[in-house]
């Protein structure tokens, strides 16, 4: 199903050969029967099952080569691979086989043209594109996405994972060639040396682009893309501590959220301490978080009133995740005064507030600019909840009709009908 690169000169000709027979699948999925598409799904989640020695080996090769290259901590987590995460990814693609088909979901339109009638269906978007930095089993679980909702994929990893690239997107690619889905439902161009702009601006064939990553990798795809970008999130969540506010329930939301395997997409990286909070309550929280294995940090105050447990900070580092378990503190006057700061230096996709106070509780949703906000309960991200049946890819901070949880429903658009 691949693109043989000896056959095309450069890499434009490559990655332009690689969109147009994507595309050309794109649009046969859209007209392919949800029931096909969910044997499309099976069959990935099957392989996956039985070539689980055969990804451990390969991922096995990057993790070697990465210690020689001293990648930083977090590209090293989300590299490594282990028995329970293929589990876990095959558990999502058959959840996914088992959802109701969306692409057959009325909804109501938000306004009718007399005297015909107006309604809404939502339908694929077409081609999407997922650049992503480690995480090797991302690419199966897009295709999952992308298969249950009649999109065609390109993957574009890192060079970092390039063995286990290869091995998962091959195997994809085997599964697929058995069922009856078009050739181009699936492409990687990891180790076809084309660059991440000369993907990111084939506009004409590529309808949605999404940066999976650090910040860095996120807004370099944002930079580059002429098409759409979906653009993910993960760490630097808020976390403010209302004067009625459980020592307790803050200590739980704050470990709880850094618990997601393998990448804590809302993990509480900063606190904000009402002033009245006692320092008797801050140093048994300080003192439980060390000892859970948690690095402390603070601003000037805290530091000299805390020595023992925090370090001092940078400024800079109020908006910038730490994607590891670090936490930061900061004692604050208000909740006006938190919800300020959280809208300047938060990532905007997950904030929390620990309060007694319905009436603070509503005065911190109505006041934070944020995709998601959480009161009194943890902001753990999980791909496949315990309960229900939704899977979730991450989460987004972008405004618009893709904020929040990245679900199944995300890589749908909405075509309105109206009907005489």
């Amino acid at each position: 199903m691949g693109i043989n690169s000896k056959e095309i000169e450069s890499s434009s000709d490559r990655v332009l050969a690689i969109v147009q027979k994507s595309h050309k699948a794109a649009i046969k999925l859209a007209q392919i029967s949800g029931s096909k598409r969910r044997l499309g799904i099976l069959a990935i989640a099957e392989a996956i099952e039985d070539s689980g020695d055969e990804i451990l080996e390969s991922n096995t090769i990057d993790l070697e080569m990465s210690r020689e290259m001293a990648i930083a901590e977090p590209i090293a987590d989300w590299l490594k691979l282990t028995p329970e995460r293929l589990e876990t990814t095959v558990a999502i693609l058959k959840r996914l086989s088992q959802a109701a088909d969306p692409t057959r979901r009325l909804i109501n339109a938000p306004y009718q043209l007399e005297p015909s009638q107006t309604y809404c269906q939502l339908v694929p978007l077409g081609t999407v594109a997922l650049i992503y930095e480690a995480f090797p089993e991302l690419a199966a679980i897009v295709a999952g996405l992308c298969l249950k909702t009649g999109n065609s994929l390109i993957t574009r990893g890192c060079s970092t994972a390039s063995n286990s690239n290869q091995t998962i997107a091959s195997i994809i690619q085997t599964a697929l060639a058995s069922t009856e889905l078009p050739s181009g439902t699936f492409e990687s161009i990891s180790d076809l040396g084309i660059s991440v702009q000369e993907l990111v601006t084939q506009d004409r064939y590529i309808n949605l682009v999404i940066p999976y990553g650090r910040p860095s990798l996120v807004q370099q795809v944002a930079e580059k893309a002429t098409t759409t970008v979906l653009r993910t999130a993960m760490g630097n969540c808020y976390l403010y501590w209302s004067q009625s506010g459980s020592l307790e329930l803050t200590r739980q939301m704050i470990v709880d959220s850094h618990d997601g395997e393998p990448d804590a997409v809302n993990a509480i990286e900063k606190v904000l301490i009402n002033q009245e909070i006692k320092p008797s309550l801050l140093q048994s929280l300080f003192n439980n978080l060390q000892q859970s294995g948690f690095k402390l940090r603070g601003d000037d105050a805290l530091v000299e009133q805390f020595p023992e447990f925090l370090s001092l900070m940078k400024p800079q580092e109020w908006s910038k995740p730490y994607l590891t378990k670090i936490v930061a503190f900061r004692r604050i006057d208000s909740l006006s005064q938190a919800v300020f700061w959280i809208n300047r230096y938060s990532s905007g996709h997950a904030d929390s507030i620990v309060t007694k106070s319905y009436q603070e509780g509503r005065q911190f949703v109505q006041g934070i600019d944020s995709a998601l906000a959480y009161i009194n309960t943890s902001p753990k991200f999980s791909r496949i909840p315990e309960e229900g049946s939704d899977v979730f890819l991450g989460m987004s901070n972008q405004k618009g009709y893709r904020q929040g949880l990245i679900s199944v429903e995300t890589f749908t658009t909405i075509k309105q009908i109206v009907q005489g």
